[in-house]
C-alpha cells in the first residue's frame, strides 16, 4: 500500500508541474530565458529564434518557429504546452 500511495504522489507532482509550467513567449523572451526554459532549445538555436524576430517581426504562430534553421516540428511538439505567441 505504502508503494501505491508513493507512486500516486509521484504521478500527482509530475502532473500539476506540467499544468503549472511556465508559458514561454517566443514574441517577447531573449535567448537566454528559450535556451533555458524549452527542451531541445540550446544557445545557439534560441539566439537564433530572436535574430529571426528581430529580422521579420513577431511570430504569428507556434508553427512560424519551423523557419528558424535547425527548429522542427518535433521541437515545437516536445515543447507546445509552454510555448505561445501572445
Amino acid at each position: 500500500m505504502k508503494t501505491l500511495n508513493a507512486f500516486l504522489l509521484f504521478v500527482l507532482f509530475s502532473i500539476s508541474g506540467a499544468l503549472f509550467a511556465a508559458q514561454v513567449n517566443v514574441n517577447t523572451a531573449d535567448a537566454e530565458a528559450l535556451s533555458s526554459e524549452l527542451s531541445g532549445i540550446g544557445q545557439s538555436k534560441a539566439e537564433a529564434i530572436v535574430a529571426y524576430r528581430e529580422q521579420h517581426g513577431p511570430y504569428m504562430k507556434i508553427e512560424d518557429l519551423t523557419n528558424v534553421k535547425g527548429i522542427g516540428v518535433g521541437t515545437i511538439e516536445r515543447n507546445k504546452t509552454r510555448l505561445t505567441v501572445e
